[in-house]
């Protein structure tokens, strides 16, 4: 069936053919070298350097893409390479990026990490990987990466070599120029002569954003090859030739897949949008005239993206090639989807993802009913479960329809387990079955509703945060007794990190205090909280923990009050109370009392406008 995925039952008939049958090849090498085999002549990825010249750009061909590849693969086979071996790179969005990974994959394993994370984690990812060549930008204007890798290449005791990306060599020093010392390498085959198996391991993706100490998630060549079939399929007005444009960073799976080696699969195009992606401002005052000039048909995006390119969209540009946007990693506001939508006239698919299952596994289907708010249905051959768990992450049964339990996934796109194996306890409550560490909800038809995380993580546009970033720093003042830190709903970033502190007896200090001691503390910007607030009593458990839950529900309340002033002012009374609920796991509830002559469709239509732009569902009460 190629029509696309329309309802469960669709997917199911899918299913009846098994994947391996679908599958073009079985490692990403092959996978790469399929796409050239479609029209070697064909574009395969176009680069501009900045987002306000965008018409500047460089284009490899296919063959041009794959040789190019097969050169990198063979400069990592030289420096001692092997399939076991792992090539780590620092690099932002670049064409040299690409060959680095994909090289890196048919040489080894490779090992993308976030340049933004300070050198320290870098350092701690590298070690845990056992880097034995890093791949990283040279010292550029703007960029602190080189001045990282210096703090920290001695401290590496795998490491090799390192390959400078923009930059000269310094052989003595075991350092290679990439530009330089690849010219040196076959194009037209890979040295080694490796026959890739598919359950080897391609990649090690570290999990979460700009914060927190990251695990290791490896993947085989297997599940990227399956991943790709398995989008490809929900998606079936994808074509080759079409230009995916890539705005996210290539150290995250959306980039590396829905807009990596799912285009290079189908002999699409893929453009990328500058160094920087989403970051370049240029490129968001210039979306819609970039997508004219190179006709795009595809992005990935988060809710904030969506925002600024809302923001800045050009109603005289013609958009019209656009077809889909996969929008997901935060939750996406009712308001701003319709918004979106009615003004680029293209579909929004949001979905559910993860590092651990490669990349994608619920998606709203392209060509059937998408529920606002619903992260989908399953993707074929992803089998998604809600499972009651108890408090160890041992199963106990099935959820009912509509029940919220733990969003639990199984099949081919699923990656072996962390590096580290003291990180698998209690990941598989049963054979095969991840445990996602999101609570979620089943509905009749099959669709995926996200309620809330059993993990603490804070999710700042599309960022993972660690709460032990700031509650670490917070509990080291002498005048704080406890500290939780939750993510407090915001219109703009989707969540941003706020504390809450029960003081010491008699302290007198002030919340202003805290938050300048927690910013001189905290390394990472984004961990940062926006807020502090001062309790008398922490909530706790029954067995004495902190019940974060509250916190969550006190954060929303102060939102939402804070964007309903202009109403208090109209009603005679007015209250925001918010707690859990059975569907949509937690709920605002507002009670308003109004006064003769004033309309109760006038603030209920400005209660709307005004929490828009919010996920938190709420139900508003006259009294």
């Amino acid at each position: 069936m190629e029509n696309g995925v329309v309802s469960l039952a669709d997917i199911e008939q899918i299913e009846e053919t098994p994947i391996e049958k679908r599958l073009v090849a079985d490692n990403t090498y092959d996978l790469i070298r399929h796409g050239v085999s479609l029209d070697p002549q064909a574009p395969a990825l176009s680069f501009f350097a900045d987002g306000n010249a965008y018409k500047k750009a460089i284009t490899y061909s296919y063959a041009e893409f794959l040789g190019e590849v097969n050169r990198t693969a063979n400069l990592f086979h030289d420096l001692g390479i092997g399939p076991n071996d792992v090539v780590s790179y620092i690099l932002p969005n670049l064409p040299q990026t690409h060959f680095v990974l994909w090289g890196g994959q048919a040489a080894g394993i490779v090992n993308p990490i976030n340049p933004m994370l300070n050198a320290e984690v870098i350092q701690e990812i590298c070690e845990h990987a056992k880097t034995k060549v890093l791949v990283a930008l040279g010292n550029l204007p703007g960029s602190d990466i080189w001045e990282k890798v210096e703090s920290i290449r001695n401290n590496l005791p795998d490491l090799k070599a390192i390959v400078r990306v923009m930059g000269p060599s310094d052989e003595a020093a075991g350092i290679y120029g990439y530009e330089e010392t690849v010219a040196r390498y076959a194009a037209d085959k890979l040295d080694s002569g490796r026959k890739i198996r598919s359950e080897e391991i391609a990649a090690i993706y570290h999990t979460g954003g700009t914060t927190g100490t990251p695990k290791l998630a490896p993947h085989t060549h297997f599940n990227e090859v399956s991943m790709v079939e398995m989008v490809r399929i929900n998606f079936s007005g994808l074509h080759q030739g079409d230009t995916f444009m890539c705005g996210l960073p290539l150290f995250h799976v959306n980039g590396t897949t829905a807009t990596g080696s799912l285009p290079l699969a189908l002999g699409a195009h893929i453009l990328l949008l500058s160094p920087r992606g989403y970051r370049d401002p240029g490129v968001i005052k210039n979306f819609s005239r970039i997508v004219e000039h190179y006709r795009g048909v595809f992005f990935s995006a988060v809710p904030t993206v969506l925002a600024m390119l809302l923001a800045d969209l050009d109603k005289n540009a013609d958009i019209s090639s656009l077809k889909y946007l996969l929008c997901g990693a935060a939750p996406l506001s009712v308001q701003l989807f319709e918004s979106f939508e009615q003004n680029t006239g293209m579909k929004i698919i949001e979905g559910f993802g993860q590092t651990e299952g490669t990349c994608g596994s619920i998606v709203n289907p392209s060509d059937g009913l998408r529920k606002i708010g619903s992260v989908g249905l399953r993707l074929p051959y992803q089998q998604a479960r809600i499972l009651i768990l108890d408090d160890d992450g041992s199963f106990q049964r099935e959820a009912q329809i509509n029940e919220i339990g733990t969003l639990c996934i199984s099949g081919p796109n699923v990656f072996p387990g962390y590096l580290d194996q003291s990180q698998n306890q209690n990941i598989w409550p049963q054979p095969g079955w991840l445990n996602t560490g999101d609570l979620a909800r089943q509905d009749e038809d099959g669709y995926f509703w996200l309620t809330g995380r059993s993990k603490d993580l804070i999710i700042r546009g599309g960022h993972n945060i660690d709460p032990g970033l700031i509650e670490g720093p917070a509990q080291t003042m002498a005048e704080v007794e406890l500290a939780a830190a939750v993510g407090q709903p915001d219109a703009y970033a989707g969540e941003v990190p706020v504390v809450f502190v029960q003081l010491q007896k008699d302290s007198q200090i002030s919340s202003t205090e805290i938050l300048g001691y927690l910013a001189d503390k905290i390394g990472e910007r984004a961990a940062i909280p926006k807020e502090a607030f001062i309790l008398e009593q922490m909530p706790l458990t029954a067995v004495g923990k902190i019940f974060k839950p509250k916190l969550r529900w006190l954060a929303i309340e102060h939102v939402y009050r804070k964007a309903l002033n202009e109403v208090t002012k109209l009603v005679d009374s007015f209250e925001v109370s918010v707690g859990e609920n059975s569907v949509y796991g937690t709920l605002a509830t507002i009670t308003a009392k109004l006064p003769a002559g004033i309309d109760k469709a006038e603030i209920n239509q400005l209660i709307a406008d005004k929490l828009g732009p919010f996920m938190i569902k709420y139900d508003l009460q006259f009294s």
